[in-house]
């Protein structure tokens, strides 16, 4: 889809806002020239009462039955009407313009959300959040903008017409002569228009520096502090604010440049059409005057549409990047989307099997996985371990559709998982990984997330189940408490318990624990590990482990190396073969048994 296309496409989406932002337009430019040719000869019948009136007065005149002094007060006040009717159709359609604009950028960042919903996480893998948010913040109010500007382009190319056509009527002469001035003010505008488009790109540029460098020092903020990088950050921001600073004065000195050109140059085609009236009105001596000024006042209200005209150009120009970037990141044609099949996912009745595995990122040249074939059957625990890197994470990854297998399939009850629709099929997985994401809402909140109609007596249960009711309790406000961006109020372990509370409300058939507890401490990983073992029971699991005492009861050990699996079996059977889990069991206890951790209450059962 083009720039334009895309354009027209929302445009679309609001015709009525359209229609009566073009209609009111060209009803004020009616009323305008309509009033104004009335104007002179009204002022010129009243200075002269033996002055013959034109014949559309008199009708009025007749109409309105009207006759003697009072009758140019009539006529006044008919002029006062139209003038005062082209200012309320202007106040209409400049509301109605506006409304149009919200309209379109609601409609856009709508579509824009929407996108960012459906792409894969491939994705965000590829591009900087503080590009997306800038597009979705700044670019696409100016892409609306620039809607805006091409529909009242439209309106007041509508209003010179009919001054045009109004000035032909008096002079075709002047009117040529005028228009051909006119004509070459507008050629030089291309220059400031071409310079418009120019720091439009250089502030479209800017602010997406500013936007992704922002986010990242926000986003790093606690790496910023602990290297004391405050005041290097502080210095490279203002850098960026001071860029798009000057590409935005740039801008605006480039735009606010071009009505005062104009207005000099229509003063100078005011004075040209003057001195050219006389010669060509020489012969009429008694009418010259007053068809030179009726002509030179539909001139004077010209020449503002004309300005306001060539403003439009230099501002379509300068918000015209902007729909570029729009249009690149609405279009569908090169990203990610998976493609997912008519079928609602029930429950799984017989198990869940890798068969042949291959993959690699899209911007890898190397397989990740490498022929991976493993069955997990229902309510048994499948663990993977392996050194860093090894492709354990992204064998998990690929069970909720993440990312989609180059070679292989997988298989739940012996149906391609692709035949499945994706939120149906990823509602019944509950997945709790290393980093907890949690928003910056209440304690309950962020437990009953994804689930709709929530009781609080079963956020209770769930949060008793995963060890987290306690120190809920202690909090300020319990469960109501807000926790801050990202949980920040909580630690590693209490974030843990809360994801996992949110795990068992949701009741998920299958699980996927991706190293829940690696970064935790020797007491934190006992409760996350108790609370594990609760939302475990009785559930297919697949669980990634750095501490090999935590899968030590699984009733399967896939051992991965370099993508590929080298060892399949129990806990006890791999020590046993001496191999690399026995390695990497060494390696962290030596020769000595699994060290005993400290007792704590056993969870809460309901």
């Amino acid at each position: 889809m083009t720039a334009n296309r895309l354009l027209l496409k929302f445009a679309a989406r609001s015709p009525q806002l359209v229609f009566w932002t073009i209609a009111l337009g060209l009803f004020s430019a009616l009323f305008n020239t309509v009033g104004t040719a009335l104007i002179i000869p009204v002022i010129l019948g009243y200075l002269d009462p033996n002055r013959p009136l034109p014949g559309p007065l008199l009708k009025i005149l007749k109409v309105t039955g009207t006759q003697g002094d009072h009758q140019f007060f009539v006529l006044m006040g008919v002029v006062l009407l139209l003038i005062g009717l082209k200012n309320t159709a202007t106040y209409i359609g400049s509301l109605t313009g506006a409304r149009l604009t919200q309209t379109l950028t609601s409609s856009i960042r709508s579509d824009g959300l929407k996108l960012l919903l459906d792409v894969d996480l491939e994705y965000y893998s590829a591009n900087k959040i503080g590009d997306i948010v800038n597009q979705m913040g700044g670019e696409i109010g100016r892409t609306a903008d620039s809607i805006k500007a091409a529909i009242q382009i439209i309106t007041t190319v509508m209003t010179i017409l009919v001054f045009l056509v109004s000035l032909l009527l008096i002079s075709w002469q002047l009117t040529l002569a005028s228009t051909g001035l006119l004509l070459i003010v507008s050629i030089a505008n291309q220059y400031f228009i071409r310079q418009a488009k120019r720091s439009g790109k250089d502030l479209s540029s800017s602010s997406a520096n500013y936007s992704i460098a922002l986010l990242e020092t926000l986003s790093g903020i606690r790496l910023v502090k602990s290297s004391g990088q405050e005041s290097t950050q502080y210095q490279k921001l203002t850098q960026h604010i001071r860029d798009r600073e000057l590409a935005e004065r740039q801008s605006q000195a480039n735009y606010a440049i071009v009505n005062p050109i104009n207005e000099v140059a229509g003063v100078v085609v005011v004075l040209v059409v003057v001195v050219l009236g006389k010669l060509i009105l020489s012969t009429h001596t008694a009418t010259a005057p007053s068809y030179l000024i009726t002509y030179l006042l539909f001139l004077f209200r010209m020449l503002p549409s004309i300005g306001q005209l060539n403003g439009l150009r230099s501002q379509f120009a300068n918000t015209s990047p902007s729909v570029q970037i729009v249009n690149a990141f609405l279009s569908q044609t090169d990203k990610p989307i998976m493609l997912q099949g008519p079928q609602l996912y029930a429950d799984l009745r017989e198990g869940i099997r890798f068969e042949n595995i291959w993959f690699k990122y899209p911007t890898s040249q190397d397989w990740i996985l490498r022929g991976v074939t493993l069955d997990l059957p229902k309510g048994t625990t499948l663990a993977l371990v392996g050194s860093s890197g090894a492709g354990k994470s992204t064998l998990a990854d690929l069970l909720p559709r993440f990312y989609d297998c180059q070679k292989g399939e997988i298989l739940l009850d012996g149906q391609a998982i692709q035949a499945f629709n994706l939120p149906s099929l990823r509602r019944s997985m509950g997945i709790v990984s290393q980093e907890t994401f949690l928003f910056n809402a209440s304690v309950f909140d962020n437990i009953a997330y994804g689930c709709e109609n929530v009781k609080f007596d079963d956020v209770v249960a769930a949060a008793q189940r995963a060890n987290a009711y306690e120190f809920i309790e202690k909090l300020p406000e319990g469960f109501d408490t807000q926790i801050g961006d990202r949980g920040v109020m909580l630690s590693g372990g209490q974030r843990q318990r809360l994801a996992i509370a949110r795990a068992l409300l949701r009741d998920p058939d299958i699980l996927i624990l991706d190293e829940a507890t690696s970064a935790l401490d020797t007491v934190s990983e006992r409760l996350v590990q108790q609370a594990i073992d609760e939302l475990s029971r009785d559930r297919t699991v697949l669980v990634i482990a750095h501490r090999l005492s935590t899968i030590q009861n699984a009733d399967q050990i896939a051992v991965f190396d370099r993508g590929e699996v080298v060892e399949v079996g129990k806990h006890d059977e791999l020590l046993a073969r001496q191999g690399l889990y026995a390695n990497l069991y060494n390696m962290q206890f030596g020769e000595s048994a699994t060290p005993e951790l400290p007792e704590l209450p056993e969870p809460v059962t309901l």
